[in-house]
């Protein structure tokens, strides 16, 4: 007994006429423009400004390997980036939505941002960093972290296309893996450290095309202080629900509050559940919980003495009918901050 289609394809082919071929079959995946790793990687370059503007990389994975003295802008998403053997160079890379990986490099200055954060084998890097999960050094050393300034137009769609949220940011809640008894392998730059002077505007006609600002107030990533000492014992946790205007709300309320000068001290984007929310709610948590299914929540921490009442002020003041939650005590360091604060063992969402 033979088989159905195996009789329909030998019908087919004595059917076609004797001077014309079998054509071969398409698929899909043959459709695709090809890929030519070389669009994707720096290699061996010296003393040069090199870059690709937006649109260029598209989420391919890029790498950047055996430069020296030379200025690299990847003003695109990609998805991972490594970067092996470079000496005294410049760095900056769009949102990466996979890794980005030193190996092997000395005396460079970078701007990035990325899921995941390593550094092995590194001496003396100064990094203004943007990563979604705590950044990781290993047998490296005089390595410097920031937090990200940055901006340019297609910058906050790129973060998107990357699957990154401008509000989950660990840049200063590094672990190294190999530690040196009495010495400390990283630290953190300056608070009043200015990107521009670590990692410049490029100057070249092409790249220059691309309008970059490094203004602190223009930054595409809130600047949080991380892990810095607090400066008041007081904090205040805010957590604003999703909406429309969730993200517009969040800056504006970052912009009033450090204008009135509170410091923001961190940010999170989360996906609650209800056991999260009886834990950082409380008592409120039946008020609150309808709203959780609407999708995820952005958490400010703000500090500084008087936080919680200039909080409540600008919300009633400024976001009149908007639901959000404030804390209405008085955290101290002496207080239950980690039942009330800590969103880290939340399942980030965006």
């Amino acid at each position: 007994m033979g088989c159905f289609f195996s009789k329909r394809r030998k019908a087919e082919k004595e059917s076609r006429p004797e001077n014309e071929e079998e054509q071969p079959k398409q698929y899909s995946w043959d459709q695709r423009e090809k890929v030519d790793p070389k669009d994707y990687m720096f290699s061996g370059l010296k003393d040069e400004t090199v870059g690709r503007l937006p649109g260029k990389v598209a989420g391919q994975q890029f790498l950047i390997q055996d430069c020296e003295n030379c200025n690299i802008y990847i003003f695109d998403h990609s998805a991972t980036v490594t970067i092996d053997d470079c000496t005294n160079c410049i760095i900056f890379l769009g949102p990466v939505k996979g890794s980005v990986f030193f190996r092997n490099c000395r005396d460079c200055k970078c701007t990035l941002a990325c899921q995941q954060f390593r550094v092995r084998d590194c001496r003396k890097l100064e990094v203004f960093l943007c990563c979604a999960t705590q950044p990781i050094i290993e047998s490296s050393s005089n390595i410097k972290f920031g937090c990200f300034q940055w901006y340019y137009p297609e910058l906050a769609f790129q973060f998107k296309d990357a699957g990154l949220s401008i509000f989950n940011n660990t840049w200063s809640n590094i672990h190294d893996f190999t530690p040196v008894s009495g010495e400390l392998n990283w630290s953190l730059l300056p608070e009043d450290a200015m990107v521009q002077d670590y990692v410049p505007v490029p100057t070249t006609e092409e790249l220059k095309a691309v309008r970059v600002s490094t203004e602190a107030s223009r930054s595409i990533i809130p600047i949080s202080r991380g892990q810095r000492q607090k400066s008041s014992d007081e904090s205040c946790l805010v957590v604003l629900f999703a909406g429309d205007y969730t993200i517009a709300n969040a800056r504006k309320l970052i912009d009033e509050m450090v204008g009135k000068g509170f410091f923001l001290v961190q940010t999170k984007e989360v996906s609650m559940k209800a056991e999260d929310a009886q834990r950082v709610f409380r008592e409120k948590a039946p008020d609150f919980l309808p709203l959780l299914n609407k999708g995820p929540v952005i958490a400010l921490e703000f500090n500084g003495d008087g936080a919680v009442e200039g909080c409540q002020l600008i919300v009633n003041e400024i976001f009149d009918g908007t639901k959000m939650f404030v804390s209405e005590r008085k955290e101290t360091a002496s207080g239950d901050v980690d039942s009330f604060y800590n969103f880290a063992d939340i399942q980030m969402g965006i």
